[in-house]
């Protein structure tokens, strides 16, 4: 088979799906010496991915997240001879010969449209048409799965649910080790809260803050809350707590975060803490168990699906239950130590090479003649 995937977001956004892409890619490089691989990738992009004889890298003109990136990329492809085409953000082109797969993170922007930014709903207002044209959809969790059928009405046999796994550099640290790196690069000292994301509305960060100002508060605590992520977008209601709750110089704000510094942070950290109204999947968290770290997430979407038993689960605006079991997690060392084991007996279950073997399924059933 001839497999072109779209790597285009690779180079504007290495968080999120730009990292699915790497990962995948990665996973099968190293899974598949038969088929050819071909990456597109923007015309700006010179960084090479996925090194193997079988990958091979092709320029596209066309931006990603454009208004008319559909239809451009179907001219830019049209001489292309691939048997499948995969779109790793879920917007394919328009028109192509090969038939067109197509992964669906989360349909968070359908769910709540108020965290939405007027171009981004317009953007993401494209998923019907792209839904009913791919050949196949793969869901990256079962919540998801479910959302994609009830809201948008695909048939179940089109959806395939494959999950993500942990980035290969996600291990479990010598805890001192980590802890005097994190002190030496960032000046954070001790036990720490640690919460990973871009920084907008559907991650409500405003409850973890309101919950760590009451978690100082009534318990005293001094742990530091350490926030790694850039600011997105709509976050209005962060600046607004922070000076709500006087934290501007108890919380650290550190941006984005390379993954080669964050194994570190996850290591480091007491705990991790994710109070999200939706996620597709939950990758942080999942991080964090593979680190070692025991984790809190809020119950909804998929992130029951991925912590299990390992981590504590409440309500996304419990505010008064998050500054309990933080307090709690930081200071029970025999909690802390059941949950740190669970969770990476939990985070074994997820990796890249099985998601690279079920994805190359799903290319194998849709390039059928």
């Amino acid at each position: 088979m001839r497999i072109g995937i779209d790597a285009r977001l690779v180079h504007y956004q290495q968080a999120g799906i730009g990292q699915y892409i790497l990962r995948l890619t990665d996973a099968l490089a190293a899974l598949d010496n038969t088929n050819e691989y071909y990456l597109y990738q923007s015309r700006k992009d010179r960084t090479r991915i996925a090194h193997a004889p079988n990958v091979h890298r092709r320029s596209l003109w066309t931006p990603s997240h454009h208004r008319f990136e559909r239809l451009a990329m179907s001219v830019e492809l049209f001489l292309d001879p691939l048997d499948v085409f995969h779109s790793p953000d879920f917007i394919p082109p328009r028109k192509t010969r090969p038939p067109n797969v197509i992964t669906i993170h989360d349909l968070a922007f359908l769910l709540y449209p108020r965290f939405l930014t007027p171009a981004a709903a317009r953007y993401y207002g494209q998923i019907d048409p792209s839904s009913r044209s791919a050949a196949h959809i793969i869901a990256v969790s079962q919540s998801t799965k479910r959302d994609v059928t009830r809201l948008l009405g695909v048939p179940e046999d089109r959806v395939s649910v494959i999950y993500e796994a942990a980035n290969s550099s996600t291990r479990p640290l010598d805890k001192t080790q980590a802890k005097q790196h994190v002190r030496e690069k960032y000046q954070i000292e001790g036990d720490f809260i640690l919460f990973v994301s871009t920084i907008e509305p559907r991650k409500n960060l405003p409850t973890l803050l309101a919950a760590y100002s009451k978690l100082r508060d009534q318990y005293k605590s001094v742990a530091p809350l350490v926030v790694a992520g850039h600011k997105g977008w709509l976050t209005d209601e962060v600046d607004q707590a922070i000076e709500k709750y006087k934290l501007g110089d108890k919380v650290c704000f550190l941006g984005a975060v390379p993954n080669d510094e964050l194994v570190y942070l996850y290591n480091a950290a007491r705990v991790f803490a994710l109070p999200s109204f939706y996620e597709g999947f939950g990758l942080p968290p999942l991080e964090a168990m593979a680190s070692g770290t025991p984790v809190i997430v809020s119950n909804v979407s998929s992130l029951p699906e991925v912590v299990g038993d390992a981590g504590i689960l409440l309500d996304p605006n419990d505010i008064d239950g998050w500054t309990v079991e933080l307090h709690r997690v930081l200071t029970d060392d025999t909690l802390h130590a059941e949950m740190s084991a669970k969770g990476l007996k939990r985070a074994a279950r997820f990796s890249w090479e099985r998601a690279a073997r079920e994805t190359l399924n799903v290319y194998r059933k849709v390039a059928k003649p």
